[in-house]
């Protein structure tokens, strides 16, 4: 039986493909999601795709993977640089998450360059646009096969 895992999308995420293209690429949100289940169906994976603006969803699904997913792939959006929430989320679950941003964080605005999520995600992928959820995929499997 394949684990199921939740890729968990934040704010303005589903904008993808009209939202500043030239930053975050021309793939829709829909697309994105595709290929994410793709690439889970060909990796022994069953990938919940899911998107909120708003924080305290994504904390109810964060709580929701205690009992319902092997683990996480999060692109916490703006929150990433606001939300001790989600951090405590993510450290009360205790099941491994990497982080996903489309863009190099790093190359932008200084703001951008501190997570709140980073010090409780097992890895953190920038900068590759919607091949960085896919990269988090690969490497999510290999740590919920680890854990065994």
């Amino acid at each position: 039986m394949a684990a199921t895992v939740f890729v968990i999308n934040g704010p303005n995420l589903n904008l993808l493909g009209r939202r500043e293209p030239g930053i975050y690429g021309g793939k829709s949100f829909d697309e994105i999601g595709e290929e994410c289940r793709t690439a889970g169906r060909e990796s022994g994976l069953n990938v919940d795709f899911r998107q909120s603006n708003h924080e305290g969803i994504l904390v109810d699904w964060i709580q929701e993977a205690a009992s319902g997913a092997e683990g996480i792939v999060i692109n916490p959006g703006a929150y990433g640089h606001t939300s001790i929430a989600i951090h405590d989320a993510i450290r009360a679950v205790g099941k491994p998450v990497i982080e996903v941003h489309l863009s190099n964080v790093f190359a932008r605005e200084t703001f951008r360059h501190h997570s709140y999520i980073s010090p409780v995600a097992a890895g953190v992928i920038c900068g590759f646009g919607s091949t960085g959820y896919i990269l988090a995929l690969a490497a999510l499997k290999q740590l919920i096969a680890a854990r065994g």
